[in-house]
């Protein structure tokens, strides 16, 4: 017998425990996913604008394919020879810089990004890291305290080694050519080698997801890239959103902004919803790692999540999923720009490929957040058969950002939707 979503919700207390969050007002139980498509308990239909984690689509054939056949011949760790992990790594820095020539496989992204952190101790002997102030990249006790907004209360003491810059905003603090950002890194790299901490490495998302994807030309990060450099850092690059061709104009997001990181983490869309992760870098730095760390992960690299990472890459080539991104991306700008003119609560509109939104403002000239009305917007939109969400430091741009296979049609039912719903749910209540 189905539980209702009201027993659910109790029954996840009782047996997961108190704050387990859950999307929307109402929450949705999903029994169901097919390419750019999601159904609940009930039959219900809905259009997947939010989930990046299937990359080339829900159960992808190809990749389901691919999981079943590894399966049921072997699946092991890394102990033991096997040609799927070497040949999927030959295949994924085939498609980097030359330079980015080595790889760890993990679970998750947080284990990668976890990697990542010690790669840059380990290669610097330095610990000092710096981030934005409001981003995300993982929840082990090293990479949570990278998250300002959310820091845990509780922890080892780490928190000393973190410093934050402001994260940027094209809209509020247009800083165009990114020298303002450039600047702000450089002062913490000061501060921290005034306090003999030392300065270890920068974390960005290239195209800076959780912060709002805020409008960069390209080559942005290039001021940044040069102040790390200088410093003696290292430029960590998370790539678990931006990557494997999201933005429509390169397969990764650090190209589009003119940099070629020391290290790159990669993350859920990796294998498609099959737990894999990694790290990439340079042979040299891998090699200092490993001598700093006797790292092993039993489920990292296995041949059933290498067999699913290689079907993604093979379905991005085979489909031109990358071009698809760039012409959709094209057309969900252009029909964002029109509700624009239409209705003022839009203040901004931004985005590149499939990821694409605007931020929602009270006023236009104060540019003052209308978190509440984006909130009221998404249940809304959620009751309409559109999935999606919010994020950003004020939690008031819309955060759309679906599948790979995703459509113009798919933009268009989105957008004539969104229309709707932004003309009947008041901005003020």
């Amino acid at each position: 017998m189905t539980r209702t979503n009201a027993e659910l919700l109790a029954d996840r207390a009782r047996l997961m425990g108190p704050n387990v969050s859950t999307f929307y007002e109402d929450p949705l139980h999903i029994v169901k996913g097919e390419g750019v498509w999601l159904w609940d308990a009930d039959g219900r239909k809905y259009l997947d604008c939010y989930n990046n984690v299937p990359h080339v689509g829900h159960c992808n054939p190809r990749v389901v394919d691919a999981i079943c056949e590894q399966a049921r011949t072997l699946n092991t760790h890394t102990r033991y020879l096997h040609e799927g992990i070497l040949a999927y790594i030959e295949r994924l820095t085939g498609t980097m810089d030359a330079s980015l020539d080595t790889a760890i496989l993990t679970c998750t992204g947080s284990e990668a990004n976890d990697i990542a952190l010690r790669m840059a101790e380990a290669v610097t002997g330095k610990r000092g890291i710096i981030a934005t102030d409001a981003t995300y990249h993982g929840n082990t006790s090293l990479v949570s305290q990278l998250s300002k907004s959310n820091i845990p209360t509780v922890g080892f003491g780490l928190g000393q080694y973190f410093r934050f810059v402001d994260a940027p905003d094209s809209y509020r603090n247009p800083d165009p050519d990114g020298t303002i950002f450039a600047a702000q890194v450089a002062d913490q790299i000061e501060a921290l080698n005034e306090d003999d901490t030392g300065f270890a490495a920068l974390v960005v998302c290239p195209y800076f997801l959780n912060e709002g994807f805020p409008d960069h030309p390209n080559g942005w990060l290039k001021p940044t890239a040069e102040v790390v450099r200088k410093a003696g850092g290292v430029l960590i690059c998370d790539e678990v959103q931006s990557g494997f061709g999201r933005t429509g104009t390169h397969m990764w997001a650090h190209e589009k902004m003119g940099v070629v990181p020391d290290v790159m983490v990669l993350g859920k869309p990796m294998g498609n919803g099959h737990p894999i992760g990694g790290v990439v870098s340079r042979g040299e730095i891998v090699a200092e790692f490993r001598k700093g760390y006797r790292y092993f992960n039993t489920f990292g690299g296995n041949p059933v999540s290498c067999a699913a990472a290689m079907a993604v890459l093979e379905e991005i080539e085979d489909k031109d999923l990358v071009s698809n991104a760039l012409a959709v991306g094209k057309h969900a700008r252009m029909r964002m720009n029109q509700l624009a003119k239409k209705h003022e609560v839009i203040g901004d509109v931004r985005g590149s490929g499939l990821i694409f939104g605007a931020e929602m403002v009270t006023d236009r000239t104060t540019k003052t957040p209308a978190s509440e009305f984006t909130d009221r917007v998404i249940n809304a939109m959620r009751h309409r058969g559109i999935v999606l969400s919010k994020l950003g430091r004020y939690k008031n741009a819309l955060k759309i950002r679906p599948p790979m296979p995703f459509s113009i049609q798919n933009a268009d039912l989105l957008f004539d939707t969104l229309d709707e719903v932004v003309s009947e749910t008041p901005v003020h209540l």
